[in-house]
């Protein structure tokens, strides 16, 4: 079976471990933190860091370009 249906046992079997599960709908499967957690978290600490860069290069008046 390439890209077919799921047997109706095993999507039956799926919704009830689903349903079974406490917790946020969108933290429900196994892989699902990595999506709504990590990720955002990573370009979270990214993009603090590159802005609290920015400032110190601007207060220190470093990593101008000559003209």
């Amino acid at each position: 079976m390439s890209g077919g249906f799921i047997p109706k046992e095993k999507l039956i079997a799926k919704q009830r471990l689903f349903q079974s599960l406490k917790g946020p709908v969108h933290l429900r499967g196994p892989s699902d933190k990595i999506t709504s957690v990590a990720i955002p978290l990573a370009m979270t600490v990214t993009s603090v860091v590159l802005i609290v860069r920015g400032i110190y290069n601007m207060s220190q008046n470093i990593g101008k370009k000559e003209a």
